[in-house]
């Protein structure tokens, strides 16, 4: 059975508890009342019955009141000594020092452990001659002694037991917030796979079908053009999801397909200059033996890039690759709006907004961050819009 929908017991209301103990002290001490008168001994009248009270009711309130509990026990016990009457009330004395120490401070029941200890030699020391044996004064001590120990135990031990479940309810919040952290961190990386993923393929459509839409009555053969672009953008676009949710779902049903990297970028350029946009590449070093995330993110950094390029941007974009032994370095350079018409051109308004203001640039910083790189991004002094970043080998994330 599910142990959420078990019932926890109710626990009772320690003073009721402090009150029924009181009161069984008490019914004890009156059961004691019936044992037979020694020489030097009285019988019990009503003032008996009064210290009886005054011994065993304290307990009640020994909580909220410890020192008046005490006191007045042991001030009755000494009081029931002196008067010789025949019970010889140790137990309810007992109780209230075991009681002391379980729920008060250590050194408050230390110095109620003297008290009681004072308390009964005095009241043994009152009793009539031949009344209490050595074997009395001893088993006294000792139930005192035991009294107090057992009640300092078990505080100690309820003590430790608070403490390891204070410990594991701290450590259920970190490995919840972990959790938390952990499942905000991934819904990030998703998203900005997802905005990878969709946002070239539909700067690519939406500049396509301006194109399209703006032609098609006087040029039936660039909107076919610009249609045939659009047909392979949209299947390019569905196939890199698909392969992005197969990773998520890891279910084993989807094709498990590499994901883009550096080696790509020929056809990312392709794709980019079949919009009508110039695109130059220039490459040094070998990026063949980057890390797989590592050379994800050096792609996605480009295929933003050019996506901003394509909106916003010149006619030629150029494109920088440099790999050395340590770092990647990325350049995506273009000559700014002003620009010759071209076919493919459509109103901005069709397109996107002023350059950097979506979350292309911030899913850019935050990749090249992840992987402990620099990003810088803005406009060029003579036109145009320049982005650069570094990507380290050495600093990685899992």
């Amino acid at each position: 059975m599910d142990t959420r929908w078990r019932r926890r017991p109710r626990r009772l209301d320690p003073r009721v508890a402090d009150a029924l103990v009181a009161l069984g002290l008490f019914v004890l001490l009156v059961l004691s009342f019936g044992v037979a008168v020694r020489a030097g001994q009285r019988p019990v009248d009503a003032w008996a019955w009064v210290l009886g009270i005054l011994m065993t009711a304290p307990y009640a309130v020994h909580r909220r009141a410890p020192w008046l509990a005490l006191t007045v026990t042991l001030l009755a016990l000494v009081a029931f000594s002196l008067l010789h009457y025949a019970p010889y009330p140790g137990v309810s004395a007992f109780a209230l020092l075991f009681g002391l120490a379980l729920h008060g401070r250590r050194r408050d029941s230390l110095l109620a452990l003297g008290a009681t200890v004072g308390a009964f030699c005095l009241a043994i020391a009152a009793q009539p001659a031949g009344v209490v044996s050595p074997s009395d004064v001893i088993s006294t001590l000792l139930a005192t002694a035991v009294a107090w120990l057992a009640g300092d135990n078990l505080r100690q031990r309820r003590l430790r037991w608070a403490a390891i479940e204070e410990r594991a309810r701290l450590l259920e919040r970190e490995r919840e917030d972990r959790d938390r952290a952990a499942v905000t961190a991934e819904r990030l990386r998703i998203a900005r796979e997802l905005h990878d993923v969709v946002a070239h393929s539909m700067s690519v459509i939406a500049v396509q079908a301006g194109v399209g839409s703006h032609v098609i009555a006087t040029d039936p053969t660039a909107a076919r053009d610009a249609l045939a672009v659009i047909e392979s953008t949209s299947r390019g676009a569905l196939t890199e999801m698909r392969r992005m949710l197969g990773v998520l779902r890891q279910d084993g049903e989807t094709a498990m397909h590499p994901m883009p990297g550096l080696a790509d970028i020929p056809r990312l350029v392709a794709e980019t200059r079949r919009t009508g946009v110039g695109v130059t590449v220039s490459s040094t070093g070998d990026g063949a033996s980057l890390p797989a995330g590592l050379d994800l993110a050096a792609y996605r950094v480009v295929q933003e890039a050019l996506t901003n390029v394509l909106k916003h941007g010149g006619p030629v974009a150029h494109v920088h690759i440099a790999c050395s032994e340590e770092t990647v370095d990325l350049e995506v350079l273009d000559e700014g709006p002003a620009r010759r018409p071209r076919r493919g051109d459509v109103p901005e308004s069709d397109v996107g907004v002023a350059p950097g203001a979506g979350q292309g640039l911030v899913g850019m910083r935050e990749r090249v961050e992840l992987y402990g790189g620099s990003f810088e991004a803005g406009p060029r002094p003579g036109g145009g819009f320049r982005v650069h970043a570094t990507l380290p080998y050495a600093v990685q994330t899992p």
